[in-house]
């Protein structure tokens, strides 16, 4: 819980120096494991080009887990000429903490890396979506809704 909050804080303190820069909040569900999620984001200002480092932390719940994620995925945006949506793809590393919650024998504690790949689309506004897949320990597939504080201006 204390990572959660450090994170949240983090995310909130520097997403406005720069208008270009933005912070969101997301949840949806995954599947292998079947959970729920919940999370944060931190978009930065443009790399080169339309790429864009965008790392968020993931909380997933059930199946008899909680799954901790930490992606540092780098995405492209691709604007849709006159629309207010954009799509995106991108790709990057994961570091995936597994604690098991069932009876005290199969309890434990595991940390393992991951990748995913995603693709989403994202509103002027501020409401996106988005789908991954993961690869090694991350969970199978993620689908996911949420915002952008400040709208995701700066496309």
């Amino acid at each position: 819980m204390k990572t959660l909050l450090l994170a949240t804080v983090m995310v909130v303190t520097t997403a406005g120096s720069a208008a270009a820069q933005s912070a969101g909040i997301r949840t949806g569900v995954s599947g292998s494991p079947d959970q729920f999620y919940f999370g944060l984001h931190y978009e930065t200002e443009r790399l080169v080009e339309q790429v864009r480092f965008k790392p968020n932390f993931e909380v997933g719940l059930g199946n008899g887990l909680t799954l901790v994620a930490i992606n540092l995925e780098f995405v492209g945006k691709i604007p849709i000429q006159h629309e207010p949506w954009a799509f995106y793809l991108g790709a990057g590393p994961a570091l995936v903490i597994a604690s098991a919650n069932n009876a005290p024998a199969n309890s434990g504690t595991s940390a393992g890396g991951g990748f995913n790949i995603l693709l989403g689309v994202e509103h002027q506004k501020g409401l996106f979506t988005e789908l991954k897949v993961g690869m090694a320990d991350s969970p199978s597939v993620k689908f996911a809704v949420g915002y952008i504080f400040g709208g995701a201006g700066g496309r």
